[in-house]
């Protein structure tokens, strides 16, 4: 049980260095229409600021979204923003581990990689 302690840790050592440091590494995009293809763009976040993902909604719709850094303090605010001539309504959705908001299939892979590499690890200290 010890040896999977230790796997673990090693396992998040390696391949979450940004947990070491007081910035994270969180992804960004842009404000866009939800249907608009982007590629996420990994940026590392000043010191105390946060991972978002944001939601703009039209009434009842939701249209828009973006990713990025900001402030703890501005997370749970929402805010106007005028985008192509409408006024939208964002939420922010704020998280305080790396890549945290990624989306789903992201954080799947980073999973599956740390559950390999824990089980290589205890196999290889029970051989």
């Amino acid at each position: 049980m010890l040896q999977l302690l230790h796997a673990s840790v090693l396992c998040f050592y390696l391949l979450l260095p940004s947990l070491r440091c007081d910035s994270l590494l969180c992804y960004f995009s842009p404000i866009l229409e939800k249907e608009e293809p982007f590629e996420l763009i990994l940026t590392e976040c000043p010191p105390h600021e946060l991972c978002f993902k944001a939601d703009g909604r039209y009434g009842n719709h939701s249209a828009l979204s973006a990713r990025g850094c900001m402030a703890a303090k501005d997370c749970s605010q929402l805010h106007k923003v005028r985008f192509k001539g409408t006024v939208y309504t964002m939420s922010y959705d704020c998280c305080d581990k790396p890549h945290c908001n990624s989306c789903l299939t992201i954080t799947a892979n980073l999973l599956a990689i740390t559950l390999t590499v824990v089980t290589a690890a205890v196999i290889a200290g029970n051989l």
